[in-house]
């Protein structure tokens, strides 16, 4: 189990935190429906969307590398236990706040409890694995994931319409409590961990060597940039596909239609995926996906309309078949006692992106005039990470 012990396991299996997507996919979903669009009215430019982002992802990934510190001084159920608690607390208030500052100030402290959530449980799902196998695991967690935020775009733009967008936070938050219920019904124990002075120097250096023996661990740069390759096109496209609906004129309705018919191509393709992986192999996959991303992307700088609401929906059958498999890289090339030391470093992968890409999408809106332009990053980017994926590798 990852080198972690636990004194009872109670009803849990792997499974049991695949089926967690479901809570996670739903608050997301409606979180992700309308995040751009209230941090669009705080600062109103687009650009200056970009450059929040990218701030808050910097922030969330310095968390994300002092997650093994944090794992090393507390258990995981304990801290899994209190980042959902904290995330439905913080959501109700971002719900209720009027003042800009005090959004920001409680966005940046839900960052903290949703990247250490977002770790913590696919190192559960990897810990309670068994002969089952990861890939199995990952597919039924993304299926769950989807089947979760299916519903969602629709509901968080119906509260938006009627209350104002931060008021659909308050779904994420009951959803999160849920999770919280739910959690607490697998009966898990796992001792708690002696508490010890931190010494920041020597933690920032035992921070160091991880990052270096990360990346010099056979396979670990190849996962990292294809998993650095998939968020980067996630982050543009959930950043910037409500505000480009908007600003084409289009209704919130019409966002949700979009948000929710975008869901479809990862519901029915999610279980097809971990059986063709299986049958196939992760990388065919992956350049599948990367590969028509990138001229879906291309596309979407030249047209408008209803053509770029289609696009919207088609390219999501390329992040479908890129879903399940983006991160098994570093899951089936990691020793297992290695898994909880490595995966905050591999999981920069995720936030790096989010940091990287609304600046350089900031930068090709202030150069082209036009929020379309930021369509170029996801061009680019999908055609790199096929490069990176074909070439060969010790």
């Amino acid at each position: 189990m990852a080198g972690d012990k636990y004194i009872s396991l109670g009803r849990a299996s792997g499974f049991s935190f695949a089926n967690m997507g479901i809570f996670t996919g739903f608050a997301d979903g409606i979180y992700n429906a309308v995040y751009s669009l209230v941090i669009l009215e705080i600062f109103r430019s687009s650009a200056v969307v970009g450059l929040y982002v990218a701030l808050y992802s910097a922030f969330c990934m310095f968390v994300g590398l002092f997650a093994n510190e944090i794992f090393r001084r507390f258990s995981k159920v304990r801290v899994f236990y209190f980042v959902l608690l904290m995330l439905a607390a913080g959501y109700a208030m971002m719900s209720f706040s009027i003042l800009p500052r005090t959004f920001i100030t409680l966005d940046f402290t839900t960052g903290i409890a949703i990247t250490l959530s977002q770790m913590l449980v696919p190192l559960f799902m990897s810990d309670f694995a068994g002969s089952v196998g990861m890939a199995r695991i990952n597919a039924r967690y993304h299926l769950w994931l989807n089947i979760g935020a299916l519903f969602a775009p629709m509901i968080a733009v119906t509260i938006a319409t009627a209350y104002g967008n931060r008021s659909a936070f308050m779904a994420s938050a009951i959803i999160y409590i849920l999770a919280w219920l739910f959690f607490k019904w697998f009966h898990i124990v796992q001792a708690d961990k002696e508490i010890k002075p931190v010494n920041p120097r020597r933690t920032f250096r035992a921070l160091w060597r991880n990052a270096r023996a990360f990346f010099a661990a056979p396979g670990m740069l190849r996962a990292y940039l294809i998993n650095f390759g998939y968020y980067s096109l996630r982050a543009v496209r959930l950043l910037y596909v409500p505000i480009v609906v908007i600003e084409n004129g289009f209704t919130k309705d019409m966002l949700g239609l979009v948000l929710t018919l975008g869901i479809i191509p990862y519901i029915i393709l999610s279980e097809v995926m971990g059986r063709a992986v299986r049958k196939y192999g992760k990388n065919i996959w992956l350049i599948l996906g990367f590969a028509s991303f990138a001229l879906f992307a291309a596309a979407a700088t030249l047209v408008v309309g209803y053509p770029l609401l289609a696009i919207f929906v088609l390219w999501q059958f390329s992040g479908a078949f890129m879903e399940p498999v983006h991160d098994l890289m570093f899951f089936d090339n990691v020793k297992p006692g290695q898994q909880t030391r490595f995966y905050g470093v591999f999981r920069t992968s995720v936030y790096l992106p989010n940091f990287i890409t609304p600046v350089l999408a900031a930068g090709c809106i202030t150069f082209f005039g036009a929020t379309s332009a930021v369509w170029f990053i996801p061009a680019v980017v999908g055609a790199l990470t096929v490069g990176i994926i074909i070439t060969p590798h010790k």
